[in-house]
């Protein structure tokens, strides 16, 4: 009898195996919607409190330490600022890529295996989601957090944005440390 063939418990090696990898895609598919669902709302948690629960659209910057201030900044554009999109139909076509990007990271989130991976995708959709909303919303995305030291000062961004940029590291190292560690 030949190794795929059947094994001791009457089923084929082959359907063992990708029970295996479907139970593992299933679990990265929860931890990573989970995540996206945390991040969306952290989100949109702090943008709502800091709108409409605080003063500060009034009276920005809150220097909150030496190197860290609240602000309030309307990124009409995508990352950095670049491509600047002042009129409505530049505001849906950036919300539309965003919610595009969403659905394509759900469909490759539904098929990896790896944890890291997953949850680099995770924190990418609930980003993407969260910078969708506020375009949608308000017609341009609302950033908050900047970092300064000295003369230094990194862009202006919010928690949708760390989402992005952690989560895609997560995605960078995931499968390089999978393959590390494999046999």
């Amino acid at each position: 009898m030949s190794r795929n063939e059947v094994n001791n418990n009457g089923a084929n090696d082959n359907q063992v195996s990708g029970q295996r990898v479907s139970a593992s895609a299933q679990r990265c598919f929860r931890a990573g919607i989970m995540l996206a669902l945390i991040v969306l709302i952290l989100d949109q948690a702090s943008k709502l409190a800091l709108l409409y629960g605080s003063e500060l659209r009034l009276t920005y910057p809150w220097a909150i330490t030496s190197f860290f201030d609240l602000t309030v900044v309307w990124n009409r554009g995508i990352s950095y600022g670049l491509f600047q999109q002042e009129g409505d139909l530049g505001r849906w076509i950036l919300a539309g890529f965003k919610i595009i990007a969403a659905i394509v990271l759900v469909i490759w989130l539904r098929k990896t295996t790896n944890r890291l991976e997953a949850l680099g995708l995770g924190m990418i959709i609930g980003g993407a989601i969260g910078n969708a909303i506020d375009r949608i919303a308000h017609g341009a995305v609302f950033d908050f957090v900047h970092l300064h030291w000295g003369s230094f000062s990194w862009y202006v961004f919010n928690i949708a944005d760390a989402g992005i940029v952690v989560g895609v590291v997560f995605m960078v190292f995931g499968p390089l440390l999978e393959r590390k560690s494999a046999p």
